[in-house]
């Protein structure tokens, strides 16, 4: 009887220990499934943020980042810069050589744009043909001569989408965070850069022109005749 007992007792240390290492086994392996599906949640937040065509940052993220710029330069007090570059004669390529064409320039110009931007800056798609790049803790004229070797960079470049090269110019339009930003600072901001831009597209393209209060006036009378418009 006492072997028997023995024998039992013995089965059931095996049984517990074989019982103990199972456990072992699928908490490992549940925290593996864990690790797998944090990392996709992670991907596809990534994705979330990321212009499928370019691989650039998209508007959402550009936004998210500019408010984020707009509070940190208020905490410190350091300025910041935001370009808006915009394609010159874009829907000309499209009309003539085809959206796979103007796809293929798209995503070299968002290579190139991101090739050249400086550490902490954020290149985003945010349109059609339009990119945007945020400059931290840059001034003005910091981001004068960012933006000036922009376009120079793309001027001096040839396109190899499709057959035949092209070559192509952007207008760019900058500004930079001002003490007198004090309500909507973000859309603000972001209304400044198209006022500049739509200064550069009206000085002839394929330059650089920076936001000065006399651009107000110019945007109330934008404003102005597109209602003169809309009401005829």
């Amino acid at each position: 009887m006492t072997g028997i007992h023995d024998s039992v007792a013995h089965l059931r240390d095996n049984d517990s220990v074989a019982h103990g290492r199972d456990n072992s086994e699928t908490d490992a392996t549940l925290a593996e499934m864990q690790e797998e599906l944090d990392r996709l949640r992670n991907e596809v937040a990534d994705l979330a943020l990321i212009d499928d065509l370019t691989g650039v940052a998209n508007r959402r993220h550009l936004m998210q980042r500019l408010t984020e710029e707009c509070a940190r330069s208020e905490r410190n007090g350091k300025p910041f810069s935001l370009l808006v570059i915009d394609l010159d004669g874009f829907k000309t390529i499209n009309d003539t050589r085809g959206h796979m064409v103007g796809d293929a320039v798209l995503r070299e110009v968002g290579a190139l744009l991101k090739h050249a931007r400086r550490a902490g800056d954020v290149v985003a798609r945010t349109g059609g043909e339009e990119f945007s790049i945020i400059l931290p803790d840059t001034t003005p004229q910091g981001a004068l001569q960012v933006a000036t070797r922009l376009c120079d960079a793309v001027r001096g470049q040839s396109f190899l989408a499709g057959q035949k090269p092209l070559s192509l110019t952007v207008s760019i339009g900058v500004v930079s965070k001002s003490p007198d930003l004090r309500d909507d600072v973000v859309e603000e901001i972001k209304k400044r850069a198209d006022d500049a831009l739509y200064h550069a597209k009206g000085s002839g393209r394929d330059c650089v022109r920076v936001w000065t209060s006399a651009l107000l006036a110019r945007r109330s009378g934008r404003i102005t005749e597109s209602l003169r418009v809309i009401s005829l």
